[in-house]
This record gives structure tokens, sequence and C-alpha cells, in this order.
């Protein structure tokens, strides 16, 4: 990349080298004898502290890509790197270490253990790891300090999505992951979720993975991947994100 500072006068920045590189990767899967092309051909480079959006609709092999990327899946061709690591050709052990170690996972549905407290349930995500964050500061973080002794039964929706991401979160993961982080939730909610995320990325530089359908949620991110029949069909940049408090949809 070069830029100007005065005219004639030029100097090279160095482009800042992606942390997560996906190299023309696809993914096929057999359904007997039909086999279903959930992505096509992708290449897309992420460095590390960027919040980035996945933008698509159902269908759109948004979520395999994220997959991927989480070492939850490996793709039929093409490679996923981490760093150095080619986790395409990974073991099973890997794998595992790179997703307890490296990655944080946020879903749609909050998917806590019923029978614990919102505490608890962020002590068995820092079980995982060898150097965790105290729990009780990420429930702090997340706004939830005065409800860690709560069961999900006695949260809100919206609690109960912090108390998800405070679980991925104390793992200190380099990467967070974030599948429609937003669909069950009412707007204003939402919102509120989309601003802990955004302070995540901002104040702790993680970096920050946003798959959705909803294309407002698009306006809170510099970098903007669309995904169409199973392609990565363009890159959005936006000058100036919006906070999201002023996203609406």
């Amino acid at each position: 990349m070069y830029t100007s500072l005065h005219p004639g006068v030029f100097i090279i920045m160095k482009e800042k080298e992606p942390t997560w590189r996906l190299d023309k990767v696809f993914k096929t899967y057999d359904m007997g004898e039909i086999k279903v092309e959930a992505l096509r051909e992708s290449s897309l480079d992420i460095p590390e502290g960027e919040l980035l959006v996945i933008l698509g609709p159902s269908g759109s092999g948004k979520s395999t890509l994220l997959n991927l990327l989480g070492g939850m899946d490996v793709p039929s061709g093409g490679d996923v790197w981490f760093k150095e690591e080619n986790l395409s050709s990974a073991g099973d052990g890997q794998l595992t270490r790179y997703r307890r170690n490296v990655v944080g996972f946020v879903f749609q549905f909050f998917n806590l253990i019923p029978d614990l407290t919102a505490r608890e349930n962020v002590d068995i995500a820092a079980e995982l790891v060898e150097s965790p964050l105290p729990s009780d500061e990420v429930l702090d973080r997340v706004g939830m300090a005065e409800r860690m002794d709560h069961f999900p039964s006695q949260m809100s929706g919206g609690e109960q999505q912090r108390v998800a991401i405070a679980r991925a979160l104390v793992k200190n993961p380099l990467l967070l992951l974030c599948d429609e982080p937003t669909g069950s939730l009412d707007a204003s909610t939402g919102r509120l979720i989309l601003a802990q995320l955004d302070e995540i990325n901002r104040k702790f530089g993680t970096t920050v993975v946003v798959v959705t359908h909803n294309a407002a949620i698009a306006d809170m991110a510099r970098r903007v991947v669309r995904m169409s029949s199973g392609r990565i069909v363009e890159e959005i940049y936006n000058d100036e994100p919006l906070p999201p408090e002023r996203i609406s949809w």
C-alpha cells in the first residue's frame, strides 16, 4: 500500500500480515447420492484485531466458513491457516487445542447449563484452558456483576447472551466467533449485545467475527464480507462505521 504525505513524496506502508487465512477453501457434504456444496472456493484474510461482519442469507455458506475458521470442521479442499499452522491437515488433538486456546464461540442460542449459575457456567469454560481470566472479572466486564449467582431461568435473553459472551471470553481467546448472536433477541437488546462485542474489540484488541443475515448489523464494521450461494461475492468497506447503539432494524 502506498500513501502520500505531500505531492511527489511517497512512503511505503506494509500491509498487516493476516493472522487467519483461508486459501481457496471449499466444503462438500455427501448426502447419499447427492453432494451438497456448502462452501464453494473462497479465500479470505483476517488480521488480528479486526471486527469483521460476514453477511448473507440462510444457506449462503457463512456458518460453514465460520466452522472452518474456528476449527470445528476441516475443508474438503484448500487451506485454513492460523499463523504458520495449517488447520486443514491438523489432527483431532491439534484442532481441539486450537479451539480451546485460540477461539471463543458465541451462538444464537445461548446453550447455558440450566442447573448452573452464571458464574458456574463461566467457570466450566475456564477449566478448559491453562491461563483463564477470572470469571468474576469477565462477568463484570459484560455487565453481569450483580447477576453472577442467578440461574439462566432467572435471566432475560439479553442477560443470558452476556453470560454466553463471558463464557467465551474467560478463555482469553485471540478470536471471538459469533454466529447470529442477536438472532433470538429483540432489536433493543440486540444493540446492547453488539455494543458489548464492539467494546471487546476496541478495548482488548480481540478479533471479532460476526456472522449474520441482518444487513443492518453490517454498518458497525469497517469491512463486510457478503456471501451468496456458498461464495464470497463482495467485500464492502465502511469509512465511518456506526456505533452499535445507532443501528436500527
